[in-house]
């Protein structure tokens, strides 16, 4: 992998949660993939494009953009070996010959300048250490009227996972979970901020609009407690408690989960992000 410089992000990728992922990677899929459309539709890929995925994951938004590019090719970037390899095994079995993936990190990754039609992400751009850089990288490996297209939690009182884990707060440390403007998940969930980022690394004609759509979460309320806390922060609340205080957590969480159990016993959650979208210009002098 070339130089990293967001060190502890690669850790994590690497290690329990990247691996938790790669694993569970059609359970997440089944959680974000009604934002499949909407990202790749703002993004106005077709045809011979080239397309990068940024935190692309076990890659199945950087599949779903090569069957619409047929005749030009998409690349899938992250951090994570063991969700790399995942997203190269799927497109072999499932014959998708163009597309791609690398791992590296997106704020220092050597692109070659102009490389890119559009860039896309569907929540692969909040854990930049330095989303300034990162995002500047990306604008110079548009070409000039490129487009960038990502999705990116909003406000986390407008997402249900969100609210299933605060109820645990009796029990465990939730602390400031889910707020916006801290280091991780919702570091970009306020506008203003995301505006401020894109337009210091150079983008401009930046649009913000909110997108909601229903993830499915478990089959049955104990499968989704038991899938939420095997996520990374369900993992670091869970170490911190002692054996009863996590039983009784267990309980509360299912207890919660099962009144959002719909007719056919799945969990379906509502998840609010922003759909974002964003040029590099086709003049230099139009740069901010």
């Amino acid at each position: 992998m070339p130089d990293v410089v967001n060190t502890e992000q690669a850790q994590a990728w690497n290690g329990p949660e990247g691996s938790h992922w790669a694993r569970n990677q059609d359970r997440w899929n089944a959680v974000n993939e009604g934002f499949n459309e909407p990202l790749l539709d703002a993004a106005g890929i077709a045809g011979d494009h080239r397309v990068l995925d940024l935190g692309c994951g076990s890659g199945q938004t950087t599949h779903l953009a090569a069957r619409r590019v047929p005749r030009g090719h998409a690349l899938g970037l992250d951090l994570s070996g063991p969700m790399l390899a995942e997203a190269r095994a799927r497109a072999k079995r499932e014959g998708i010959t163009n597309a791609s993936f690398v791992q590296g990190d997106t704020q220092v990754y050597p692109f070659e300048e102009g490389s890119f039609d559009a860039a896309v992400s569907r929540y692969g751009v909040m854990f930049f250490a330095d989303p300034v850089a990162a995002f500047g990288n990306v604008c110079r490996a548009l070409r000039p009227g490129g487009h960038l297209a990502f999705v990116c939690p909003a406000d986390a009182t407008l997402n249900g996972w969100v609210a299933a884990m605060a109820s645990l707060r009796d029990f465990l440390p939730v602390g400031d979970f889910g707020r916006p403007g801290l280091p991780g998940m919702f570091s970009l969930a306020a506008p203003d901020r995301i505006r401020e980022v894109l337009a210091a690394a150079g983008f401009t004609g930046i649009s913000i609009n909110q997108a909601q759509a229903y993830g499915t979460w478990g089959h049955g309320a104990e499968d989704a407690a038991a899938f939420l806390l095997g996520t990374g922060p369900g993992r670091h609340l869970m170490e911190q408690a002692d054996a009863a205080t996590r039983s009784r957590a267990r309980h509360t969480l299912t207890d919660h989960l099962r009144a959002q159990e719909v007719a056919d016993g799945t969990v379906r959650l509502l998840s609010t992000s922003w759909l974002v979208t964003a040029d590099r210009p086709t003049d230099p002098s139009d740069r901010p």
